[in-house]
């Protein structure tokens, strides 16, 4: 006859007790990362954070003025072609810049960058775009001091163009992002700008949007796992047609979209 003590029950308590006290005192932060930054990490993703990403179209609008894209698959297309674009030209420099988020190597990057681009719509849409998001980070992220020297230092001259990549790597780098997760976050900001402009050109409705962007998920991981980690020097680009297409922007009579 079992004892008491020695029941299956009692056994199965003292085993949940136990599992219970390990997890009071095991540490909220166990890998290392302070809670905190989470929120931070959330708002640089969040879309209302007015960097001015939807004042661009990512080629979008010239493509359907054009003809290019005139349909939903149209734009499934188009918006995996300019994900495979970002992550080959592109990701390097957000890589290189959240992995050593430092002014001098971020200074070299964005120069680096700046000679690569040749489009210059894509060029002036970049600059716009990273400049706002470093007068917004600055402003918002007051306690990290790295941000408040940068714009100290750099806003208004003439020796840095505030690129759009190097700048959104620095800053992943500054609030506590690991590489990786910096060069998917990236990828994720573009995919869903691209969405944004389609909803707004009505090409498509924001639920239909919605369940497509969902569906290109695994494509947009794909690419990040194909182009993630490496160097600037390895930076290409893979869809010149849409960069000649962004190119033809500026020519149109009518638009929305600076870019």
């Amino acid at each position: 006859m079992l004892m008491e003590s020695d029941s299956p029950v009692s056994k199965k308590s003292r085993l949940v007790h136990s599992a219970d006290c390990a997890m009071e005192e095991a540490p909220s932060n166990a890998v290392g990362v302070n809670p905190s930054l989470h929120w931070t990490q959330w708002q640089i993703l969040d879309s209302i954070l007015p960097t001015g990403g939807f004042a661009h179209s990512y080629g979008l609008e010239a493509a359907m003025q054009s003809r290019m894209v005139n349909n939903q698959e149209d734009l499934r297309s188009f918006v995996i072609q300019v994900l495979e674009n970002t992550g080959s030209l592109l990701l390097p420099f957000v890589y290189c810049a959240s992995n050593s988020p430092d002014a001098a190597a971020w200074v070299k990057l964005d120069q680096l960058l700046e000679a690569t681009l040749t489009n210059e719509v894509g060029r002036k849409a970049s600059t716009s775009q990273g400049s706002a998001l470093l007068r917004v980070a600055a402003s918002v992220f007051t306690e990290i001091q790295a941000l408040q020297d940068l714009r100290r230092t750099f806003l208004g001259s003439k020796s840095v163009s505030f690129h759009h990549a190097p700048i959104f790597g620095l800053i992943c780098g500054l609030i506590g992002f690991d590489s990786e997760t910096a060069q998917r976050a990236y990828m994720f900001v573009t995919m869903r700008d691209v969405f944004s402009a389609a909803t707004r050109l009505n090409l498509i409705g924001p639920l239909a949007a919605s369940v497509l962007q969902h569906q290109i998920a695994s494509d947009a991981e794909r690419m990040v796992q194909k182009w993630r980690d490496r160097d600037v020097t390895e930076a290409s680009q893979t869809a010149p047609l849409l960069d000649a297409l962004q190119g033809c922007h500026a020519y149109m009579f009518s638009r929305l979209f600076c870019s």
